[in-house]
């Protein structure tokens, strides 16, 4: 994988830019600044010195306000297809693409990119289904252009820590994880996701199933046996994407992962409750690195990713329990080995093969 080589005039001035006088930057665009690109990927591009921030793509009013308004140096493009326009026309130099849009537009701009020699990070649900995925990784291949997935949850704190426990052999063999996304949202999530098709992509298994599952891979590897079940509580005729749902997986290791996911939870579960030969690690609430982002908080603020003491998951067995610290959220990990892969031409900060084999996995819950 060889990058790229940077050439043209950032528009970036100021403390920041001076930085990075020693090195070039790696010129980046995102497409879509809903939440996916407003929460997340902006803010953490921004934080790191090894990119520059040179166009958001959005044609929204508000959006476009907010994007100004937060990052006046990259240029707003109202579409896509200017954007692509504008590259292929050298009016705009460009190394990264981030998508996030719906997922039902992610392999045609995906494409689009990779076609004009541009790296891919493509947020998740990756693509609707895991024959266009596998599309994707192909034309990755043959551009000789890195395409990745941001799976973000893998450098959750409550992730992080309760890896480094299975690490340290502090719970013994791991007979049952169970894991839960769950919120009380009986409103819906008031954006795409309400009306989308679960051949677009839509669907709570499809979103926040990529996730869990994903997780549990990395905790326990390879899946032998699959079960599901998923409700719809909304008007079928709105849409037929699921809104509720439940995963067992068995993995070749032996462990059994349950897998829980809802947004219409009146009442959450335990975030974490794992069951080992030697101890057992319950952790409640989500990780806070999501909301501290809408709020405002920057990755490089000192307070960034640091869980308070009252919301550690306790470990250990009965009658003999404890607080167990949870590890820092680090977010900014995912652009700083992006940017690590790039520059070296080693392996991205996620396979976009291993989001192939979640889309796998949910296809045939689904059947």
């Amino acid at each position: 994988m060889t990058r790229q080589p940077l050439t043209g005039e950032h528009h970036e001035s100021g403390p920041k830019e001076a930085r990075r006088r020693d090195r070039p930057s790696l010129r980046t665009a995102i497409l879509g600044f809903g939440i996916s690109g407003r929460v997340f990927h902006a803010p953490l591009i921004q934080a790191d010195d090894s990119y520059v921030l040179e166009a958001i793509v959005t044609s929204d009013p508000e959006r476009t306000k907010a994007a100004r308004a937060s990052y006046p140096h990259a240029r707003i493009i109202p579409t896509p297809e200017q954007l692509f326009a504008e590259v292929d026309e050298g009016e705009l130099v460009l190394d990264v693409v981030v998508i996030g849009t719906p997922p039902l537009n992610h392999k045609k701009l995906a494409k689009a990119a990779l076609e004009r020699g541009l790296h891919v990070v493509l947020d998740k649900p990756f693509v609707p289904c895991s024959a266009d995925g596998e599309e994707l990784v192909a034309a990755a291949a043959d551009a000789g252009r890195c395409l990745t997935v941001f799976q973000n949850r893998r450098w959750d704190g409550d992730f992080l820590t309760l890896k480094q426990l299975i690490r340290d052999g502090k719970l013994g063999k791991v007979r049952t994880f169970e894991s839960r996304f769950e919120w009380w949202m009986p409103d819906g999530f008031r954006n795409w996701r309400d009306t989308a098709l679960l051949a677009e992509g839509g669907g709570i298994l499809h979103d926040l199933g990529a996730h869990l599952i994903d997780q549990a891979i990395q905790l326990f590897g390879p899946v032998s046996e699959i079960y599901g079940e998923t409700a719809r509580y909304d008007d079928p005729k709105k849409s037929d994407a699921d809104q509720d749902a439940f995963l067992s997986l068995l993995h070749r290791s032996g462990t059994r992962s349950r897998l829980w996911m809802n947004g219409n939870a009146a009442r959450l579960g335990p975030r974490f409750h794992v069951l080992g030969s030697q101890a057992a690690y319950t952790k409640w609430g989500l990780d806070g690195q999501e909301k501290a982002l809408r709020e405002g908080v920057l990755p490089t603020d000192s307070e960034y990713g640091i869980e308070p003491p009252e919301s550690w998951g306790r470990l250990g067995i009965p009658g003999s329990f404890w607080d167990e610290p949870t590890r820092r959220g680090d977010y900014p990990q995912f652009y700083a080995q992006l940017a690590h892969a790039l520059q070296t031409g080693s392996a991205p900060p996620v396979d976009p093969s291993d989001a192939v084999g979640v889309l796998k996995i949910i296809e045939q819950a689904r059947r």
